[in-house]
C-alpha cells in the first residue's frame, strides 16, 4: 500500500494581506477558524506565523501561545509548527516562541536572496535556534531554499546539532532564489535520500503559481507536501483561493489521482518520529 502523504497548511505568513485575498487569516481567531476547516480538509501540520491586528509581522510569543494553545484545542493532534522565519523578527527574537515547546518549528540553515532582500541565517543564529530546539525537544522543519541548505543539514545532524534525520523541506519558485524546476527537484529528492536515507522523509513547497506542480511532483515521489495561503493565494490564475481549506483540499485531490492516502495526524507524528499528542 502507498505510504500516505502529510499535508502541512501554511495558513497566512508574513507577507499576504487581506487586500491581496480576503480569506488570509490575520487575527489569531481567524487563524484558529482556518486552521480548523483546513485539518477538517486533510491537513496534519499546521505551519504558523503570527500577526499584529493590522497584519504586521511579529514573533510575539504571546500570539503564537493563544495560536497554539486554540490549535490543540479545536485540532486535535494536529502538529502544531511554529516559524522562527526573518521576516518576523531580527536575532534571537525570531526563535522566542520555541519555549512553548511546539511540535516542530522551521529552521533556515543559510541565508538566500528574496525578491527585495537579503534573508539573512548568520551561522551563529542558526546554531542558537538549533540548540534551543533541542533543548525543548521541537523537531525542526529545514525549510532548504538553496541546495548548500541539505547538506549543511546533513552537516548539523553529524555533529549533533539537530536530532537526525531532520525533515527537510525543498522551498521552489520564490524570485530570486531557487526556482520550481523539475531536474533540480528531482536532484533535491536524490541527494536527500543520499545523504539521509531511503526511508528519511522530506517535503516539498512550490511558491506562487507553482504550488500544485510542486505538489504533483511531491506527492508523485513518494514526499509530503506543503500548501495554503501563505505561499499562494489562487486556485488559478483566475480565481481567488476561497480558504486554505480549500488549497488542502486540492492537495488531496493530488493524493487520491497518485494513489497516495492522506496521513492523519497520528500517521503524520510516527512518520515524523514525533511524540504522542
Amino acid at each position: 500500500m502507498p505510504a500516505p502523504c502529510i499535508i502541512c497548511v501554511a495558513i497566512t505568513g508574513s507577507v499576504p494581506q487581506k487586500s491581496d485575498n480576503p480569506a488570509v487569516p490575520i487575527t489569531v481567531t481567524e487563524q484558529i477558524e482556518s486552521t480548523h476547516a483546513a485539518f477538517e480538509a486533510g491537513a496534519a501540520i499546521c505551519h504558523a506565523h503570527v500577526r499584529e491586528d493590522d497584519g504586521t509581522p511579529t514573533s510575539d510569543p504571546d500570539r503564537f501561545a493563544a495560536l497554539k494553545e486554540g490549535v490543540e484545542k479545536h485540532c486535535p493532534g494536529m502538529i502544531v509548527q511554529l516559524s522562527t522565519g526573518g521576516r518576523s523578527g531580527a536575532g534571537q527574537a525570531r526563535g522566542g516562541m520555541l519555549p512553548l515547546a511546539p511540535d516542530m518549528a522551521s529552521l533556515s540553515v543559510g541565508s538566500n536572496n528574496f525578491p527585495t532582500r537579503v534573508y539573512e541565517n548568520p551561522p551563529d543564529l542558526v546554531d542558537w535556534l538549533a540548540a534551543e530546539m533541542l533543548k525543548y525537544d521541537v523537531k525542526p522543519e529545514i525549510e532548504a531554499f538553496d541546495l548548500s541548505h541539505i547538506f549543511q543539514a546533513q552537516k548539523m545532524a553529524g555533529d549533533g546539532r539537530l536530532a537526525d534525520p531532520p525533515y527537510v523541506q525543498f522551498v521552489m519558485g520564490v524570485k530570486n532564489a531557487m526556482p520550481a524546476d523539475r531536474e533540480v527537484f528531482d536532484f533535491y529528492v536524490a541527494t536527500t535520500r543520499r545523504l539521509f536515507g531511503p526511508e528519511a522523509p522530506w517535503c516539498a513547497a512550490g511558491v506562487g503559481r507553482n504550488q500544485a506542480v510542486v505538489n504533483d511532483w511531491a506527492i508523485a515521489a513518494g514526499g509530503h507536501a506543503r500548501t495554503g495561503l501563505e505561499d499562494n493565494i489562487r486556485l488559478d490564475a483566475q480565481t481567488l483561493a476561497p480558504s486554505n481549506a480549500a488549497l488542502v483540499a486540492r492537495t488531496a485531490e493530488i493524493c487520491a489521482r497518485h494513489d497516495r492516502p492522506v496521513a492523519t495526524p497520528a500517521e503524520a507524528r510516527a512518520i515524523l518520529g514525533l511524540r504522542p499528542a
